[in-house]
């Protein structure tokens, strides 16, 4: 019974977050990718940990610092990388500064898991947000081949 309990307080503190979700601007980067009708209504929070959970991953920490937090996940689905901030405002900040190098993310309210696109679109049933490709209008962080 214990189990059923806190799946309920986890589905009610989901849609509160949901409900209560801001509608702040995207940063001036990214282009969005609309999920058609099936588009997940649920958003996870904004925690490394619950959402590595959601994705059924424990998060391996890679940064913990007072303007993010990042853990990375390597599960059947593919690796990611979930990164959380403590406001919004930071989000949108790192979000064009990673517009540099593009690149996929799913994004919510406080967070962003980047991966690759496939791995990202089996993710959003379980955690939400909205996938977000990145320009990339700098240089490259790994050497491409030619």
């Amino acid at each position: 019974m214990p189990h059923t309990v806190r799946g309920v307080a986890a589905v009610a503190l989901l849609f509160l977050l949901t409900a209560c979700g801001g509608g702040e601007g995207e940063p001036a980067a990214q282009a969005s990718e609309t999920a058609g009708p099936a588009a997940v209504q649920v958003v996870a929070p904004a925690k490394v940990e619950v959402i590595a959970g959601l994705t059924g991953c424990t998060a391996a920490l890679r940064i913990q610092a007072a303007e993010l937090r990042e853990g990375s996940c390597r599960t059947a689905q593919g690796d990611y990388i979930i990164t959380t901030f403590p406001k919004e405002t930071l989000k949108d900040t790192w979000l064009d500064a990673a517009a540099v190098y593009g690149g996929t993310y799913l994004v919510g309210p406080q967070w962003a898991v980047g991966g690759k696109a496939e791995v990202l679109k089996r993710l959003q049933p379980s955690i939400g947000g909205e996938l977000v490709k990145l320009t990339g209008s700098g240089p490259s962080p790994v050497p491409t081949g030619t």
